[in-house]
């Protein structure tokens, strides 16, 4: 599934199962994105009690075990892939490290970094870790299919990895400013400040944005393209809602703060 114009920044797919696994992954990613903005939120951090009443929300999970269970498959699964696909050269190799340490880096945050309120619902929590171990599985899969088939013309690996280590250490700090507005026990959300919480309410997504557009331009494929065109809707359209959120709930929340994009959304 080439895109002309996208033609010369792209591997051609090895198969028909691989062209049909890239418009998959497109369209469901797409739905969560549309899903976010029509109020069907997925149900952790500040909507883990959104979208039923709590006799209907099914089996709820700590924070903690709930963003464990979100990570660790996908983390896994990058692990596993340097033995079950030794060598590739260096493009493969950059992208099973790039994968494993970005599901490393999160789980490290939800052990040591991350302060919690709430909990998650156990089917959001089972259908996003479903999203994160299939994306990180497919990249290395698709990647290592299409192993031996001509380069783009247009390499962007190098620059990838750049991205990749910008929203690694973007998001990481973001996140570690968010775990400062809580105290010991201090449960309640308060503005976020510092960093780029001053311009837009969610930069720890436009960081985890790059991360993903980062590991796109390392692959070359379209299913990373796919799932980071995804990803990116997704998280766009939460971090429309999480704006919204904050607008209900503190009368003294700064109009000129954007969503994810500093001026612009």
């Amino acid at each position: 599934m080439k895109i002309p114009v996208l033609e010369n920044f792209m591997f051609d797919e090895p198969s028909v199962w691989v062209t049909a696994t890239t418009v998959a992954t497109l369209l469901s990613t797409v739905y969560l994105g549309f899903a976010e903005l029509i109020g069907n939120h997925l149900q952790y951090s500040k909507f883990s009690n959104s979208n039923n009443s709590d006799k209907k929300q099914g089996i709820k999970l700590s924070s903690r075990t709930g963003f464990l269970i979100l990570y660790t498959p996908a983390f896994l699964a990058g692990v596993v892939s340097f033995f079950v696909f030794p060598g590739g050269g260096i493009r493969f190799l950059l992208l099973k490290f790039a994968v494993t340490f970005h599901f490393f880096k999160r789980d490290f945050e939800v052990l040591f970094v991350h302060k919690y309120s709430g909990g998650m619902i156990l089917g959001s929590t089972i259908l996003i870790s479903i999203f994160y171990l299939s994306a990180a599985a497919s990249m290395i899969v698709v990647h290592y299919l299409s192993l031996g088939l001509p380069d783009p013309s247009i390499d962007l690996k190098y620059i990838g990895l750049i991205m990749f280590m910008v929203g690694i250490f973007g998001n990481f700090y973001h996140h570690n400013l968010l775990s400062k507005l809580r105290k010991d026990k201090d449960k309640g959300y308060k503005i976020p400040t510092g960093g780029l919480f001053n311009l837009v309410i969610c930069p720890h997504y436009l960081f985890e944005i790059m991360i993903f557009v980062g590991l796109s331009f390392i692959s070359q494929t379209p299913l990373a393209f796919a799932c980071t065109f995804g990803d990116s809707m997704y998280l766009i359209a939460r971090s429309y809602e999480t704006r919204k959120w904050y607008v209900n709930k503190f009368e003294d929340f700064p109009k000129s703060i954007k969503c994810v994009i500093p001026y612009v959304f």
